[in-house]
């Protein structure tokens, strides 16, 4: 055999170095399904957060790439039990810190699905059924929140990247003018001021308009601000609106914001990352009232419509606007055009090369239907209500907001106890850090004016009311091992 026939049968043997048997394909993904079902069924016995120090993981992870290969099984069970058990359980029943999700199985699987199909989902021709797919569940979106059929949108990696289109829109809307402002309250999540950021707002046009009492923006000083910017030269193309904010689950006075945007003429976006898909029950339908009115609304799939990683969106009242923001001739997609009424998403948003994020989606609501998701979102909010009235009735414990949502904030203060300021919030970060690393409940901590809160957020819809009240209990109990260690005072 000469050198040409050997270079070719080695070129011919690698061709098939990184595939796998039908067997070997099925096997592996028979051992990933039993190390996850696993995990899902044991997760009420393990802890809601592990974390580990990276000196101890990077001892135990980096290294340079093996050469060779090994078992495929070895290297999941490897991943199941040294690498991703060290993070936050978010769909542990325990799990109420930050935004938690507990993501259905069929979203699970049909992400799995999604991927071994290998779809690009940029355009119509690539991906023509995904495309419709998306439509749909787009178009699921637009009616429940009021929004008329001349809207749309797409679905995104999530709120921060919505945000950003969604800005994107608004500028290209107001013309690009010079000295552009952009108003938000000063509890927007802190993606907004950064998509505000991207987009080529200066930092010092980022306006934070403070907020009420009840944390909602304050409508006075929304106007003022604007007015005041128009007599200086500045140009004000948007002004984002909270629908839950993280916080406290506070929702600015959308009806309001919505007549000031007509009068103004300023595009209005509205953050509904979290809060948004409260929209599907009666109770939520009120409290959101006047979301249908803004020009663009965010929302996240995978917080309270219980969607795994990533399911953002983004949706507009009218789908042309961001068509006329990001659709661009090139060459080499010219072949893409398929024709009138066959979209190419990649023409709404910044990305091109997009995941099929509609099927989890498509495949949850077609299995369990919208009855359940209506209850399971409900259960949330009733859970949230309860934990409220059992701070108010604790001796231990004190609300520091009115519920809002499924977000609880409150901390450590016990009656019949005076502690300073100082001693309060030193109580509370120790009840915070033995939470943590009790491991057996997971939540967080948010500032409610100048007070530091331990805050709940009550979302995921395997938490029951064992789970919150086991939780509360717990922080009582630590509050007053806190509170033993502080020099106390006999009045309050």
């Amino acid at each position: 055999m000469n050198d040409n026939e050997q270079n070719s049968r080695v070129a011919s043997d690698a061709d098939f170095d990184l595939q796998m048997s039908s067997q070997q394909m099925l096997s592996l993904a028979s051992k990933a399904a039993e190390l996850i079902v696993d995990r899902v069924t044991g997760l009420s016995k393990e802890k809601a957060w592990d974390g580990e120090f990276r000196q101890s993981l990077a001892q135990q992870l980096m290294s340079d790439p093996p050469e060779e290969g090994t078992s495929a099984a070895d290297v999941l069970e490897r991943a199941a039990h040294e690498i991703l058990p060290f993070a936050l359980r978010l769909d542990h029943p325990r799990s109420f810190g930050f935004i938690p999700s507990s993501p259905t199985w069929p979203g699970v699987v049909s992400d799995f699905m999604a991927a071994g199909f290998h779809i690009n989902q940029c355009t119509w021709l690539v991906a023509s059924g995904p495309s419709q797919l998306e439509l749909l569940v787009i178009d699921w979106f637009r009616k429940w929140l009021g929004y008329p059929e001349s809207a749309g949108g797409l679905l995104t990696s999530g709120a921060s990247a919505a945000s950003v289109d969604a800005l994107v829109a608004a500028r290209e809307s107001a013309g690009y003018p010079d000295n552009a402002t952009v108003y938000m309250s000063d509890q927007s999540h802190s993606a907004l001021p950064r998509a505000a950021k991207i987009i080529g707002i200066r930092p010092h046009c980022i306006r934070l308009i403070p907020s009420d009492a009840h944390f909602r923006m304050d409508m006075t000083a929304l106007a003022q601000a604007v007015a005041g910017d128009r007599k200086k030269g500045f140009n004000p193309i948007a002004v984002v609106a909270n629908a839950g904010t993280s916080s406290t689950g506070a929702i600015d006075p959308l009806r309001k914001l919505a007549a000031f945007r007509e009068k103004e003429g300023i595009w209005l976006h509205v953050d509904a990352a979290y809060g948004g898909f409260a929209i599907v029950t009666d109770v939520g339908k009120q409290l959101l009232a006047g979301i249908e009115r803004a020009d663009s609304v965010g929302l996240d799939a995978h917080k309270w419509f219980f969607q795994p990683y990533e399911a953002g969106s983004l949706l507009v009242k009218d789908a042309t606007s961001l068509e006329h923001a990001f659709a661009f001739r090139h060459d080499i997609l010219q072949d893409t055009v398929w024709g009138a009424n066959h979209p190419n998403l990649a023409d709404r948003g910044l990305q091109l090369s997009r995941s099929v994020r509609a099927l989890k989606i498509w495949a949850s609501v077609q299995t369990f239907g919208m009855a359940a998701f209506r209850r399971a979102v409900s259960k949330g909010m009733e859970l949230a209500t309860r934990a409220g009235e059992y701070i108010r009735h604790s001796s231990m414990l004190e609300l520091l907001t009115p519920v809002s949502l499924g977000i609880v904030c409150f901390r450590v203060n016990p009656q019949g106890i005076s502690l300073d300021d100082e001693s309060l919030e030193g109580v509370n970060k120790d009840v915070l850090a033995r939470v943590f690393w009790d491991g057996q409940a997971f939540y967080s901590s948010t500032l409610v004016g100048e007070i530091f809160a331990l805050r709940l957020c009550i979302v995921n819809h395997t938490t029951t009311w064992e789970d919150v009240r086991a939780t509360l209990e717990s922080t009582e109990r630590f509050g007053q091992m806190a509170v033993d260690r502080v020099q106390l005072t006999p009045e309050r």
